[in-house]
């Protein structure tokens, strides 16, 4: 990896202690060791394990990575996103040869707590008017990588920086892809970025945004029962400023004394949900299709809590998005290894709240052990990132 990146990367610096990929391996392991600050690993300057891991004779202060990131001119984040790009063509065919992608859109908010420059108030569910980064995020669904990012500023659009992050997605995409589909909720339901996943030819199953149009519509609807609960119709909608007509899947429930505060879109008694689509799947088929969307939620999770998604390190938007990149390396990285190094194990299961149900964890140790028999002795240290 020090090799590629060393090829990739083109940087000249005037301290040479350190190269560019020692740099940025130096940030990447304290995220793969689910390290929460890059202080943390400054203590293990005197730990022989975690020397022999990185491969380095001390590792950089922390101020070191911070100067680094503030200094990285623009070109070298550029770089840094075609050398995970040019990874992830390789890394998408292991371990067998895929013909198809499932593109997942979302959007998470980053709130900071001090001036970080881009960082401005907008929507924040849990820290309202708390300044915020607002990322965007596109993750292949079957083999779990983080596709590409974008790092906004908090009170950017709701579909600000779309069409630019699928440019990237649709440019990194393996030339043999056959078929690429899309997911993703209504903040991203806009005539410009269907437009865009029409004109690649991308099949898409996007959360209809409820304009005034659509709600006109939804009582002259023919519904059809699809289970004991919900009823399902389509149309052809067309809101005002689109070039054409879209199908449009809308399903319905009869609201129940018992059910919890609805959060969907809700009229008269009923409850709603809407998609606008282009697949030639049934209205039932286009539902199942996007509930599959839904584990993305636990990935962004995932992401944020073991992967220092929240843990903005300095006050530079371009840096900030430096590091972004470097999250997304180490998260392809870790991801690339689970797929095509690890023994099969069954999946894993989780409760009704997204909490991992940790069965079978000695049988899991017992495997990852005789794997790691095959390689090399590695510290103690070293065998526990492993097994964890």
């Amino acid at each position: 990896m020090r090799d590629y990146l060393s090829w990739r990367l083109a940087y000249h610096r005037r301290n040479s202690d350190y190269s560019v990929s020692q740099m940025l391996l130096a940030l990447i392991y304290p995220i793969i060791l689910g390290l929460d600050r890059i202080e943390t690993a400054s203590l293990l300057n005197s730990n022989g394990s975690f020397q022999y891991l990185t491969g380095l004779q001390s590792f950089p202060n922390p101020q070191t990575l911070r100067r680094f990131l503030l200094n990285a001119p623009d070109h070298l984040r550029k770089q840094l996103h075609f050398a995970n790009d040019r990874l992830l063509q390789r890394f998408i065919h292991l371990p067998e040869h895929r013909s198809r992608l499932i593109f997942d859109l979302d959007s998470s908010v980053l709130t900071v707590f001090g001036h970080q420059e881009g960082a401005e108030v907008g929507y924040n569910p849990r820290y309202r008017g708390k300044r915020s980064y607002d990322p965007l995020l596109c993750v292949e669904e079957n083999s779990s990588f983080l596709w590409d990012v974008e790092l906004r500023c908090g009170d950017a659009g709701t579909w600000a920086g779309s069409e630019e992050l699928l440019a990237c997605c649709f440019h990194s995409t393996p030339s043999d892809i056959r078929e690429i589909r899309v997911r993703a909720d209504a903040g991203f339901g806009y005539g410009p970025v269907l437009d865009m996943l029409e004109a690649r030819l991308a099949q898409y199953s996007v959360v209809a945004r409820m304009v005034p149009s659509l709600k006109r519509a939804l009582r002259g609807l023919r519904y059809e029962p699809m289970n004991p609960r919900w009823e399902i119709a389509e149309f052809e909608h067309r809101p005002h400023g689109w070039s054409h007509a879209r199908r449009c899947i809308v399903a319905r429930k009869l609201i129940q004394e018992s059910d919890p505060e609805p959060s969907l879109f809700t009229m008269g008694r009923y409850v709603y949900r809407a998609w606008h689509t282009d697949l030639p799947l049934t209205p039932a088929g286009v539902w199942h299709f996007y509930d599959g969307r839904a584990g993305m939620e636990r990935r962004i999770r995932e992401i944020r809590a073991d992967y220092a998604l929240t843990k903005i390190p300095t006050r530079a938007f371009a840096a900030n998005a430096l590091y972004l990149e470097v999250i997304r390396l180490a998260y392809n990285l870790v991801t690339a290894f689970q797929r095509t190094c690890l023994p099969e194990v069954s999946p894993p299961h989780y409760c009704h709240d997204g909490a991992l149900i940790a069965d079978s964890s000695a049988a899991i140790l017992d495997r990852v052990a005789r794997w790691s028999a095959r390689l090399r002795p590695v510290s103690n240290a070293a065998y526990y990132c492993l097994a964890y």
